[in-house]
């Protein structure tokens, strides 16, 4: 009987383990001692490159918050109009519109104070030849009004005392003023330019920077970082809707009151009542300076009935909408929103106003976690 063909062949070897790994060179670390090693060299990389842009940070948070804030808007156009190849015309239209939405205002303030330079020089001329004239409003004051009026009269409305007034900011002084004035200037048009930079690319290629950010925070942190950093980005769309919107809105209202009491320049007052009105309790400080405009020119009935207003509109918008939009959106407490967005202006200044609620948010979340376990934490 014939053998197969296959009977004829070698039997199969069984699969040979694999090879050994190599030794660890003379005087390598222990894999633990490694690791170690490894988050080290990963904080200093990190720490190094935080001192490297720590002047522009600031910058490339406001371009990170204005992207959040327009990330609805910016991804409606896109589903309008879907990007080419490049995907470079939508970002540099939205960038542009951001740029003009803050230099306009500059521009109009810029032309303002050119036309009032005018008065204000003619203004100094006067005092330094004849002395500052007793202002009106003094006299119409409901107590001491003529003891200020006369004080006024003794100390400063001769020649001499107006001449002396002037001479105390002398040209060494003016020049030093307007040196550091150009300086801040250059350094915030600088960090602008970068803003602006950075909101571009963060436009063009913000799903993958969102993407890569949660990996690294599910990578990180688990489930729970998603979750963080999904409630940062909701606190900061409500903090711009009950801040910023909120804020326009106020402006909006009291600059038409502005108009009809009377009021000069409403639309310049409109637009620093509306940047006010985004800081709690910072509205009532503008249109409190309208109506003693009002009352210095003897408009009384004009004056109480932009405190009335202003008083309506801020009470009404502080204490009904915005908890109802910031609140809302962030399942935080009224009292942890106003308390994250003072402490953030207290801390980091303007940019603080979203930066606050948004880590008060954080914490907020992470306590609820802890004290509550994972279903009562759950991010809207």
């Amino acid at each position: 009987m014939a053998l197969p063909p296959s009977a004829l062949l070698p039997s199969a070897r069984p699969p040979r383990a694999a090879d050994p790994a190599p030794p660890p060179p003379p005087g390598a670390l222990t894999p633990r001692a490694q690791g170690v090693a490894r988050v080290l060299l990963v904080a200093g990389l990190a720490a190094l490159g935080l001192w490297v842009l720590h002047p522009f940070l600031p910058a490339l948070a406001w371009a990170v918050i204005l992207a959040i804030a327009l990330g609805p808007l910016y991804a409606r156009a896109e589903r309008r109009w879907p990007p080419g190849r490049h995907n470079l015309l939508l970002p540099i239209l939205f960038t542009l519109a951001v740029a003009l939405v803050f230099l306009l205002p500059l521009v109009v303030l810029g032309i303002q104070a050119a036309r009032e330079a005018h008065d204000v020089v003619a203004l100094a001329r006067a005092a330094e030849e004849t002395g500052l004239p007793v202002p009106e409003m003094l006299s119409r004051l409901p107590f001491g009004g003529a003891q200020a009026s006369a004080w006024w009269a003794e100390n400063l409305s001769h020649p001499k005392a107006g001449a002396d007034l002037l001479h105390h900011l002398d040209n060494s002084t003016a020049i030093g003023l307007s040196r550091s004035l150009g300086a801040q200037i250059v350094r915030r048009v600088v960090l602008f330019g970068f803003s602006l930079v950075a909101l571009f690319f963060l436009f063009r290629d913000g799903k993958l920077v969102a993407a890569q950010v949660l990996t690294a925070s599910a990578r990180l942190f688990g489930p729970r970082g998603e979750r963080v950093a999904r409630q940062m980005v909701a606190s900061v769309h409500g903090t711009v809707d009950g801040l910023v919107l909120v804020g326009l809105g106020e402006g909006v209202l009291l600059g038409i009151v502005y108009y009809f009491a009377g009021v000069p320049h409403p639309v310049l007052l409109g637009a620093l009542t509306a940047v006010a009105a985004m800081i709690p309790f910072g509205a009532p400080l503008v249109f409190g300076a309208a109506a003693l405009v009002l009352l210095a020119a003897g408009s009384v009935v004009p004056a109480a009935v932009v405190v009335a207003a202003g008083f309506v509109v801020t009470f009404v918008a502080d204490h009904f909408v915005r908890p109802a939009l910031i609140g809302g959106t962030t399942q935080l407490p009224f009292l942890w929103v106003l308390l994250g967005i003072l402490g953030g202006v207290e801390t980091f200044g303007l940019l603080g106003l979203f930066l606050g609620p948004a880590v008060m948010a954080a914490l907020i979340l992470l306590w609820r976690e802890f004290t509550g376990g994972e279903r009562a934490s759950r991010a809207p």
